[in-house]
Formats: C-alpha cells, sequence, structure tokens
C-alpha cells in the first residue's frame, strides 16, 4: 500500500501544479495584447491542459484504491471528498475557460482570473490539514 500512497502523492502534486499554473496563463490571456502572445498562451494553455487532466484521474484512481485498501473513515474523509469533488469541478471549469479564450468570448478581467487562481491553494491547505492532523 506505501506504493500506492507514494503514487497517489506523486500524482496529486503533478495535477496540482497544473492547477496552480493553468488559472496563471488565463490572467496573462486576459491581458494579452498581441495576438501572437495570445496564440502562445493559448498552446501553452490547451497543452497543459490535456497533460494535467490524465494526471487528474491517475490521482483519483491512486486515492480511490487506498480509500478502498485502507477503508478510512470520518468525518474528515467525507469533508476531503467534497473537496476533491470540488477540485475537479474546478479542473473541467478551466477547460471551459480555456474553450472560452480559444473563441474569444472570455468576459472575465485579469483581476478575477488572480483571485481564481487562488482556490486550488485554499483547497489544498484544506485538505492537507484534513488528511494530516484529521480534525474531525
Amino acid at each position: 500500500m506505501l506504493w500506492i500512497k507514494a503514487f497517489h502523492i506523486i500524482f496529486v502534486t503533478s495535477w496540482f501544479a497544473g492547477l496552480f499554473y493553468l488559472p496563471r496563463i488565463f490572467v496573462n490571456l486576459a491581458m494579452a495584447s498581441g495576438e501572437e502572445e495570445r496564440a502562445r498562451l493559448l498552446l501553452m494553455s490547451r497543452k497543459l491542459y490535456r497533460f494535467v487532466t490524465p494526471i487528474g484521474a491517475l490521482a483519483l484512481l491512486f486515492g480511490t484504491w487506498l480509500w478502498l485498501g485502507y477503508g478510512f473513515a470520518g468525518v474528515w474523509l467525507h469533508i476531503k471528498l467534497t473537496l476533491v469533488l470540488f477540485l475537479v469541478a474546478y479542473h473541467f471549469y478551466c477547460g471551459k475557460l480555456l474553450e472560452d479564450f480559444e473563441r474569444g468570448r472570455n468576459t472575465r478581467s485579469h483581476v478575477w482570473f488572480r483571485f481564481f487562481n487562488e482556490v486550488p491553494v485554499l483547497m489544498l491547505v484544506a485538505i492537507v490539514i484534513l488528511v494530516t492532523v484529521k480534525p474531525l
């Protein structure tokens, strides 16, 4: 089970790296003035989103494997799983935002994306505290 835990941590860390960076690219896209810059940022966004989507799926797969193997229980786990579901929704919403940028339909400012970028940070803090401290 330690190998499963190690792979879960590796894939969660990698998924979060993508969830931290993709909205930062959106900040720059929202401020992009030239077509060349916009095209480069869109390419970066597309590649990153396609790269981290299967990584997120692997994080979920290994996390489910851990849960089934250890049989974790408790209020902390229910809260953590709820936060993970919000992260999955956040991930797919990033895909929708990327599509909006690609189609020229973005209506949000770079300031909005700066706040949006903080959501996974807050989720990570809450999840790490729940998993390590198990306060509930």
